[in-house]
């Protein structure tokens, strides 16, 4: 005992691990990776009887947030801070509402981004009812695409989201909590054009919590999608902003659904969650369209379509080799139909024939936000490295129908070249084969028998009486479904085929 109290020894480390990740827990024991004790603990549960801090908690969602503490949470202590206190819209309704229900509710003037106000606020909870969770609802908007973003635009956006979690950290991380919840956006997560600086502000917010994780404290942030609900940060989207947010597939979420989901994600153990509503037929047009973002991307299966000429990227020939096999004549003609039929998409319009090819682009209503949207959908359609300023410096369908043309112009011919020699059915089966994604390739059970194919002695099994063997090049993709599922009993010819 003497040599620990001189702290020459020093007692084993002690690693604890919430219950609901017992199975990861006895996981990593089983491996020995551990020194010292492994410890199980049950969640922590909100003190009915202490009081919970609501930042922002006199907007939309915190009012939200703080109703549904009350009535499906039983908390009878609440702090609302925001920067007007009791003069922001709706604060002294949303208080006698909550009396009402039965709680005690201080509405509180304080900035989230100041560290000697939320110091002050938390010294002022007292021990009576002490604070139990801290919910930080509190954000602002300053959208603008990256070239145009102002040092102003960032300081606004990260103050209220960066600035606060790291004050509402300090003043707390002494006190025994057993929430810290934070209201983050899926932006950070999946990306939004026009949005870099909010995006930026709340990936710190997820990386925050897994740090407040690691060291052991209560985090948990929530990367959430639209609410229905219009807050005060959304009240100012229009029809055409929400509309390019249901265009993305993340559709808005109704109040009751996004409750729910805050409840289950307060069931789970994990820093950071993404409560989002799914629209499959927007994610479809998003994949479609080449600009579904990539962590979304295996939630939705688009069917392959070769030679289709609207515009939607395909899987198959590209832009340039479907060109490439049709008259000169009709060039513009297909382009000017992908750009139309893109545009139309973008802007919501029921069809392409709305748009006059010579109408400029800012008369059609085309701002920085759409310009991005259209950009990425015609990068998909074409395969081009397409510029972020492509609508300004092709002020017009048509200019822009032009430039795409210029741009595909040698691709063009040399699909063509390719197409003319003797191997042209050759080279199009294999650029048939070496469209289809890898992935595809293996979900449908092919990608074992064209390896074996390719392999050199790899030959199919042959009964008597066949035919001189097939060449795997010559085949088609049909032939080598059937070969993979044990429909041909055509011999194949491996000689000199590389993989």
């Amino acid at each position: 005992m003497g040599l620990f109290e001189r702290g020459v020894l020093t007692p084993l480390p002690v690693t604890s691990w919430d219950v609901r990740r017992a199975p990861e827990a006895f996981r990593w024991m089983s491996q020995a990776r551990h020194v010292g004790k492994v410890v199980l603990t049950m969640p922590r549960v909100w003190d009915r009887d202490g009081t919970v801090l609501i930042t922002g908690g006199t907007g939309t969602l915190g009012g939200l947030v703080a109703r549904h503490l009350v009535t499906g949470h039983g908390m009878r202590h609440l702090v609302l801070a925001g920067r007007r206190g009791m003069e922001a819209p709706g604060a002294k309704e949303l208080l006698s509402e909550l009396e009402e229900l039965g709680a005690e509710v201080s509405v509180v003037a304080c900035d989230a981004a100041d560290g000697d106000a939320v110091r002050g606020l938390i010294a002022g909870i007292g021990t009576q009812h002490p604070l139990t969770a801290v919910v930080h609802t509190a954000g602002v908007l300053a959208d603008a695409t990256i070239p145009a973003l102002t040092p102003e635009d960032l300081d606004a956006v990260l103050r209220a989201k960066a600035d606060a979690v790291v004050h509402l950290h300090e003043a707390t991380r002494e006190l025994d909590l057993a929430g810290f919840v934070l209201f983050s956006s899926a932006s950070g997560v999946l990306g939004s054009p026009g949005q870099g600086n909010y995006a930026a502000a709340n990936s710190f917010l997820d990386a925050f919590a897994h740090d407040r994780r690691a060291a052991g404290l209560p985090a948990l942030s929530l990367a959430w999608g639209l609410w229905a609900q219009t807050s005060d940060m959304t009240a100012r989207l229009g029809g055409d902003d929400r509309e390019r947010f249901a265009r993305s597939g993340l559709a808005s979420i109704p109040n009751e659904q996004a409750l729910a989901l805050f409840d289950a994600s307060l069931a789970d153990d994990r820093p950071l969650l993404v409560p989002i509503r799914l629209d499959q037929a927007g994610l479809r047009s998003q994949a479609a369209s080449g600009a579904l973002p990539p962590l979304l991307s295996r939630l939705v299966r688009t069917p392959v379509r070769r030679g289709a000429n609207t515009g939607a990227a395909a899987e198959g020939p590209s832009l340039a080799e479907r060109l490439s096999a049709m008259p000169e004549t009709d060039h513009k003609r297909v382009v000017e139909e992908i750009v139309r039929g893109n545009l139309a998409a973008v802007l919501g319009h029921a069809s392409p024939a709305e748009i006059a090819p010579d109408s400029s682009f800012q008369d059609l209503g085309i701002d920085s936000l759409t310009a991005v949207e259209l950009r990425n959908r015609l990068k998909g359609a074409t395969g081009l490295r397409l510029s972020g300023s492509l609508v300004f410096d092709y002020p017009s369908p048509e200019s822009l129908v032009g430039h795409i043309l210029d741009e595909l112009s040698a691709e063009i011919d040399s699909a063509g070249r390719g197409a003319t020699g003797a191997d042209s059915d050759e080279a199009a089966t294999w650029r048939t084969i070496t469209s289809i994604p890898l992935t595809r390739i293996r979900e449908a059970g092919v990608l074992e028998t064209l390896l074996r194919l390719a392999e050199p002695g790899g030959e199919a099994e042959t009964t008597a009486g066949e035919a001189e063997g097939t060449s795997i090049a010559s085949m088609d993709v049909d032939d080598l479904v059937r070969i993979a599922l044990g429909e041909s009993n055509t011999p194949v010819d491996t000689e000199g085929t590389n993989a």
